[in-house]
């Protein structure tokens, strides 16, 4: 049972807990190899595997107090790729939250207006069948308001079709498969 849910909880998070764990290797082997080049260095001052970890810390947060700076070529080295591993972790943390928030926002606005675009589709219906019902009594601008309401619901339901087919001459799009184009007149059979 606990297996199952922290399954789901890694598959639901793991494009968060890969650079969180990638951070983790970064700060910890970042932080051996400069213990392990400099702390022999003659000057140095990451003397010991806790002053290599917190110089290892500050440089992947790209924060670099200067209290602990390595000395030699290879540990400058080790350096910059703890910088721009650093770097290269907050962007993509960055655009994975960003992501993420935008898919909700799409998802909840996909969700409102596909509940409405019906509802206001089988409104337009029900009002088009009532005009078509007593279609001798309407005057001409009732007619013409009946003609523009088929026109919308006509393209509010295509909106809902996907297929979307194109003209090979003049590229005109159209959501239904006309035998000819508007445009040009091209036969599309």
């Amino acid at each position: 049972m606990k297996s199952v849910r922290f399954n789901k909880f890694l598959q639901a998070n793991i494009t968060v807990l890969i650079p969180i764990i990638l951070t983790a290797m970064v700060i910890i082997l970042g932080g051996i190899a400069e213990y392990l080049v400099e702390h022999k260095q003659p000057g140095a001052n990451i003397t010991n595997l806790g002053d290599a970890l917190w110089w290892s810390v500050i440089t992947i947060t790209t924060v670099g107090y200067g209290d602990y700076t390595p000395i030699s070529p290879i540990g400058r080295l080790i350096g910059v790729i703890v910088m721009f591993s650093g770097i290269g972790i907050a962007v993509t943390l960055v655009t994975v939250f960003s992501q993420n928030r935008v898919q909700r926002m799409q998802e909840r606005l996909k969700s409102k207006t596909e509940g409405k675009a019906r509802i206001l589709s089988n409104e337009t219906k029900a009002a088009i069948i009532d005009k078509i019902e007593g279609i001798e009594k309407l005057a001409e601008e009732d007619f013409d308001g009946l003609l523009i309401m088929m026109k919308s619901l006509r393209l509010a339901l295509l909106e809902e079709s996907k297929d979307i087919y194109n003209c090979p001459r003049c590229g005109n799009e159209y959501r239904s498969k006309p035998k000819f184009c508007s445009s040009c007149g091209l036969a599309l059979t």
